[in-house]
């Protein structure tokens, strides 16, 4: 396991904050308007998690989520960034069907909207579901907002190495696995019709 890293994926404030509270172990992503080839690609496997604001939407948000989300004027930016976790992808699941998604629903922070939305956009590459070990750092990080770290991009590096030694996971071992293995018989399991 590293004990620094720069890698970072970028993900609305609400969400990070869901997955270091332990609230879910789950993102969904099809890929930001600025990925290689347009396609969703895992670029690294440890990630420091850094929050986003300037496209969350209260409306596309379950409601104990929705009123955590102060919005913003488009291409705002805080001039300093709260970086208080780092994550370990354990899991991608492809999912390419509809209902499978849907029995996914208790499992993250979004609502049936922003799933449904997400589904259909760009309908004939599946959505990516990332399992994440995530752990709290034990000292947040605050750094310095770079334009380089701006656009609709998963994947950015920090400007600086952030430690990742003595991070505490935030979800037990047991309760990860139970999870983990929830979900990833939905997404084994044959699709009704």
């Amino acid at each position: 396991m590293q004990l620094t890293t720069t890698h970072a994926l970028k993900e609305w404030a609400v969400a990070v904050d869901a997955l270091e509270r332990g609230k879910t172990i789950m993102l969904l992503r099809k890929g930001g308007i600025k990925e290689d080839g347009n396609r969703f690609q895992v670029a690294h496997d440890q990630v420091l998690l850094y929050p986003t604001y300037e496209h969350q939407q209260p409306d596309l948000l379950k409601a104990e989520y929705s009123s955590q989300v102060n919005r913003v004027t488009s291409g705002w930016h805080p001039e300093t960034v709260r970086i208080g976790s780092w994550a370990r992808i354990t899991d991608i699941l492809l999912v390419s069907e509809e209902p499978t998604i849907a029995a996914l629903l208790p499992y993250h922070v979004w609502n049936e909207r922003f799933v449904s939305d997400r589904f259909k956009w760009k309908p004939r590459q599946p959505l990516y579901i990332l399992l994440l070990r995530t752990y709290r750092l034990p000292q947040e990080q605050w750094i310095s907002y770079c334009p380089e770290y701006g656009g609709c991009k998963s994947w950015i590096d920090l400007a600086e190495a952030i430690s990742t030694q003595d991070a505490i996971p935030v979800v037990d071992d047991a309760n990860y696995t139970r999870l983990v293995n929830e979900i990833r018989e939905i997404c084994q399991q044959p699709v009704r019709v």
